[in-house]
């Protein structure tokens, strides 16, 4: 019974603090497109409780203080929007004003449907970093309201994960800008794995996206940008005509930005296909291609391994780098032995 009250005791006293106002939460400045007033603007999380930060205690009070924080980790508070930073990884390749107004208008007539989720900054004190939802978040900055979120107590792994996890469920973003969310994630140290786990899609098809995004590169990505409409096929059509002409990816970039200058993305994909000579225009000449034949060595599962191109002087031997593969120093480091294997096969064929 004396353990009954207590227990009593605690959930009525952790109702009442509940109840209580909490203080304002200082604000602070941020950086955005504009600065609307910041009296407009208002916060409702606290120092007092942080629903991502739950205080630690043992035995009974703890176990009610867990509980009540699981409870606020779940429900959705306002933050004002200079107080969120970036974080994560960059998902969107350019920024769109048309789509940016069209938010602001539907966000001042109907106001925030879906909150957004950040983390609780881990360097700046009473600052959150974005996990999803930085259009939303640009928006009610400029428009001057607070920002309706969820807050979770996230590490950098959970962080990327959720992220990932939120862009493979969206349908407006494009091919490409998946690609380069999954090549950040690559160069971040992540496992191939985790990085299928974080899009939702299998070995196969990540692996062709890293070799898209490699022998086409970082220049010519971000020169184009999102590129809405333009799939898979068309960026491995261009990735394959690079690497049959052995053209430098800044080559390609400088020349969609004279071809297309700031003419609507797809547009500057074709330029981008006009630079390499698909798709040719009269004022771009497409350069030689290398004479040979081209065998496609590829793994059981069909994934190309390695590309061999026959010359009349020399067979030129290509392995894409993707991830942590180290099949190609692998290979480097057994030529000795494969040569001599193969002097020794020859010498016992022609003694037969």
């Amino acid at each position: 019974m004396a353990r009954k009250n207590l227990l009593q005791g605690l959930m009525e006293e952790a109702a009442k603090n509940e109840a209580a106002p909490p203080s304002p939460a200082p604000s602070k400045a941020g950086v955005g497109k504009s600065t609307p007033p910041k009296s407009a603007i208002t916060s409702k999380d606290t120092d007092q409780f942080d629903p991502a930060r739950p205080r630690r205690s043992t035995g009974a009070i703890g176990a009610v203080s867990q509980s009540i924080a699981q409870l606020k980790s779940r429900s959705v508070i306002e933050i004002d929007p200079f107080d969120i930073k970036d974080g994560g990884l960059q998902d969107r390749l350019d920024h769109q004003e048309d789509e940016h107004q069209a938010l602001m208008e539907s966000m001042r007539e109907y106001g925030q449907q879906v909150p957004v989720l950040v983390r609780p900054h881990p360097e700046e004190g009473n600052s959150y970093q974005i996990v999803y939802g930085r259009r939303r978040v640009l928006a009610l900055r400029d428009l001057g309201i607070p920002v309706k979120a969820l807050v979770r107590d996230l590490d950098d792994d959970a962080l990327v994960m959720a992220q990932g996890q939120e862009n493979s469920a969206r349908r407006d973003l494009t091919f490409i800008e998946k690609c380069n969310f999954a090549y950040q994630m690559r160069e971040g140290g992540y496992k191939r794995k985790v990085i299928c786990d974080a899009l939702s899609i299998d070995k196969t098809l990540i692996s062709r996206m890293f070799s898209i995004v490699d022998r086409v590169g970082l220049d010519v990505i971000q020169v184009v940008g999102s590129a809405p409409g333009v799939g898979r096929d068309r960026w491995a059509v261009l990735a394959d005509q690079m690497e049959e002409i052995f053209i430098d990816p800044k080559q390609v970039a400088s020349a969609v930005v004279t071809l297309a200058g700031d003419r609507p993305s797809p547009e500057r994909f074709e330029a981008a296909l006009k630079a390499c000579g698909v798709g040719l225009g009269s004022e771009v000449k497409k350069p030689p291609a290398p004479r040979g034949k081209t065998t496609h060595i590829t793994s059981a599962n069909g994934f190309e391994i390695a590309k061999a191109l026959h010359k009349e002087s020399e067979v030129v031997l290509t392995l894409p780098r993707t991830g942590d593969d180290k099949f190609g120093d692998w290979l480097v480091d057994q030529l000795h032995d494969i040569y001599q294997g193969w002097v020794s096969q020859s010498a016992e064929d022609k003694a037969e």
